[in-house]
């Protein structure tokens, strides 16, 4: 399986999300999965590609051409592809996944993760999601989706694919849920 994991290029202020990243991709890994992931070498993106690799796995990054994004291009994986522009890397990212996950991250990964749900929720993709939920960093989130159905802008049916955990064992059994 193709999972696209979406995070921080940075740390972040909480060591447990550096742990989180390192665990994901661990499992990935070790499972013989593939992490299709934005191809940075530091922050959580780094950890996650560095444990996957560490654990004999193959790694995806998929980068674009942006100045302060290159910069920080990992030069280790397994293949490394190039887009011209954020949205290129946002479809390709897409089109190379079969499950899509969202350790802690910025701006960036929620951008990335909600485009997911929406097209999740317009059954134009069929995948499973995870918010990866290190020390309950994606409360918030599930907060306003909550919000979203109850006023009634989106129906439970649209996010019955999300799954907000930090349990690997939780993560892996939604993931093989879905049929490949």
């Amino acid at each position: 399986m193709n999972i696209a994991v979406y995070c921080g290029s940075s740390s972040g202020n909480d060591s447990r999300f550096t742990q989180s990243a390192k665990e994901l991709g661990k499992w990935i890994g070790e499972n013989g999965h593939t992490l299709v992931y934005g191809g940075a070498s530091k922050g959580l993106m780094g950890a996650v590609a560095g444990a996957v690799i560490e654990a004999g796995g193959k790694v995806i990054g998929v980068i674009p051409d942006v100045a302060i994004i290159q910069a920080r291009k990992h030069t280790g994986l397994t293949e490394l592809i190039e887009t011209g522009s954020m949205a290129e890397r946002k479809s390709k990212m897409i089109e190379l996944a079969d499950a899509f996950i969202a350790l802690p991250g910025g701006i960036g990964t929620l951008d990335e993760i909600t485009e997911v749900m929406s097209l999740c929720s317009l059954s134009i993709i069929k995948a499973p999601i995870v918010l990866f939920n290190t020390d309950d960093y994606y409360r918030p989130l599930k907060a306003v989706l909550d919000n979203v159905i109850n006023a009634e802008f989106g129906r439970p049916e649209y996010f019955s694919n999300v799954l907000l955990s930090d349990d690997l064992k939780e993560i892996a059994g939604h993931l093989s849920g879905f049929a490949f």
